[in-house]
């Protein structure tokens, strides 16, 4: 139960009890806020915005509000000026929350938004035949996270791999391949060895310009089905697809679908009958577009003065197959903020095909990894390999375990669940739209904010209820809730599902990270002062405080991607 609807109802019964004036739910729950300290009250309406609507002074208006509450689960109501504060009745929403949280367990903050309801997510999306490095991360993880989140708000999420499987740098990439390339050694080595390649490509044709020729040369027969160039096209998608599976079962990913770009190539001819018949393509310089004067953006170029077809082309054909195939009622597209305009000409595009249903296709951009300041280049091979970095969190949670618990068991799953958790929640606690700087010292830091620190207070709670000893009495004194440590890890508690709306709302996992850091720091604080196993009447209702902490850090960190283990 969220309390603060208590609040918004008491107002807007009090408000709405005047025949003289009326006011909207929204529009108290708008203005509620959480005072700056807890000695203030619990939560606070201002009633600045009231003032010209009723024809009277704000402090006024406050004091008559005030005295017209009343509530079981509201102790006290103090005026303060233009403020009406409202202090909880602790006792009562203490037993009230905690006793939620033990009957729902991991379904407590579910929320109904979605109805069951179908989001794809378009997430990852890495290039095959080319190394998965630090740069994938955020899309894969921040994908998982918003995943996971639509499930929880109701939804069914559809989790789509839209792989980089086409494109001019596979005809490079075989013409790379054709002039140095060894088969035993790519076998042997196949994401190192042709990432060698591709970057040589590269080198080379600075220094040769018909390299660059030859390479377009190779796309096109790929294209044209040449079988030789076929054979190697599927070969390096297979050995990449070999080589991202075993990253993502380290990172508990999974995918509903692993269409790429290729798969599309079939499905590009209809959009463009389609476009044609609806008299929105124009010839531009040789090329086909569809223009877009109108929102003052350029052109969306569909076909090349050559005939061949882009990103548009395929995301339409994309976008149009989801739709058919899913029925989605949002569709979202986890990508970096340089492919914004892309996105935003993408869904005008299909607006103008006449498609309401574009109006609910959202890019959810975010920022880059960097590495010294700039964006990592696979073309220069001047990127971090993420199976390296997990591997060497891993080795450093082993590490931490056997200098500090060297009889701990299952140390092996433990660390991978401590090394993988440290480098999501290294990503997923920075604002999605921030660029973050790799730094892999940072991200294996096992204390402060940081993703073991929250598995280490999940395993201090699981640790408090092995040892705990209820007395025969059983008896449960709601009284412990007054103490101040006590109620605040509560009334945090009370919020797990508002913070999950807007998480969701705002395409934003950091807001359930930064949650999480929140409500250890409390509990640690309340682990410090307060002799939790002592055995008198108030153990049952300590334990309770603790279990029910325990469930929601375990279930906040699912919805990141984390794993929650029992002992570290």
């Amino acid at each position: 139960m969220v309390f603060k609807e208590v609040i918004v109802l008491s107002i807007f019964e009090s408000l709405n009890s005047k025949e003289i004036f009326s006011v909207s739910k929204t529009d108290i729950e708008k203005a509620i806020e959480i005072p700056p300290q807890g000695k203030m009250g619990d939560y606070a309406f201002p009633c600045f915005s009231l003032a010209s609507k009723m024809k009277n002074s704000p402090g006024q208006i406050a004091a008559e509000l005030g005295k017209s509450i009343q509530h079981p689960y509201i102790k006290q109501v103090a005026v303060v000026g233009p403020y009406v504060n409202f202090f909880l009745n602790r006792q009562a929403v203490g037993k009230k929350i905690i006793e939620e949280i033990l009957k729902k367990k991991a379904g407590y903050g579910d929320l109904s938004i979605g109805q069951g309801e179908n989001i794809t997510i378009d997430l990852s999306s890495p290039n095959i035949a080319k190394p998965f490095s630090m740069g994938h991360l955020r899309s894969t993880v921040i994908g998982n996270a918003l995943a996971n989140i639509v499930e929880k708000c109701g939804f069914t999420s559809v989790k789509i791999n839209h792989l980089g499987d086409w494109g001019t740098q596979f005809g490079k990439l075989i013409t790379a391949y054709k002039m140095w390339g060894d088969e035993e050694r790519v076998k042997a080595n196949p994401i190192q060895e042709l990432l060698a390649l591709y970057v040589r490509f590269h080198e080379e044709a600075e220094k040769d310009s018909k390299l660059e020729e030859e390479g377009r040369h190779w796309f096109k027969k790929l294209e044209d089905g040449d079988e030789e160039a076929l054979y190697l096209w599927k070969w390096f998608r297979t050995v990449s697809l070999k080589e991202f599976g075993r990253i993502y079962q380290l990172l508990g990913v999974e995918f509903d679908s692993y269409h790429g770009e290729a798969f599309y190539n079939d499905k590009m001819e209809a959009v463009i009958k389609e476009l044609e018949e609806k008299n929105l393509l124009t010839e531009s310089d040789g090329a086909m577009v569809v223009r877009l004067d109108e929102c003052n953006l350029p052109p969306c170029l569909i076909k090349k003065s050559d005939g061949a077809t882009l990103y548009a082309t395929r995301d339409l054909a994309a976008a149009l197959y989801r739709k058919r195939e899913y029925h989605f009622a949002k569709s979202f597209y986890v990508v970096g903020g340089e492919q914004a305009l892309h996105f935003k000409q993408l869904f005008l595009v299909l607006k103008k095909m006449g498609y309401t249903w574009a109006n609910e296709l959202y890019h959810i951009p975010f920022g880059m990894m960097l590495k010294d300041g700039k964006k990592m280049s696979t073309r220069k091979g001047k990127i971090v390999l993420l199976e390296e970095v997990l591997h060497d969190a891993i080795k450093a949670a082993r590490d931490a375990i056997e200098s500090r618990n060297p009889n701990l068991e299952n140390k092996d799953e433990i660390a991978q669940m401590v090394g993988v958790g440290a480098v999501i929640f290294h990503d997923l606690k920075n604002d999605r739209l921030n660029d973050i700087e790799f730094s892999l010292e940072a991200m294996l830091t096992f204390e402060g904010e940081t993703g073991p620190y929250l598995q280490y207070t999940y395993a201090r709670a699981c640790s408090l209820l092995r040892k705990s000893h209820v007395p025969n009495s059983h008896t449960s004194l709601y009284e412990v809730f007054e103490d101040d440590k006590a109620w605040s890890i509560i009334f945090l508690l009370s919020r797990f599902e508002e913070v999950i709306a807007s998480a969701f709302f705002e395409f934003n996992p950091s807001r359930i990270a930064k949650y999480l850091l929140d409500l250890s720091q409390l509990f640690n604080k309340y682990y410090g002062a307060v002799k939790i196993l002592e055995e008198n009447d108030g153990l049952v209702a300590r334990l309770k405080l603790v279990k029910a902490t325990s469930i929601v850090i375990r279930e906040g960190l699912r919805l990141l991607g984390i794993g929650t283990p029992e002992r570290m």
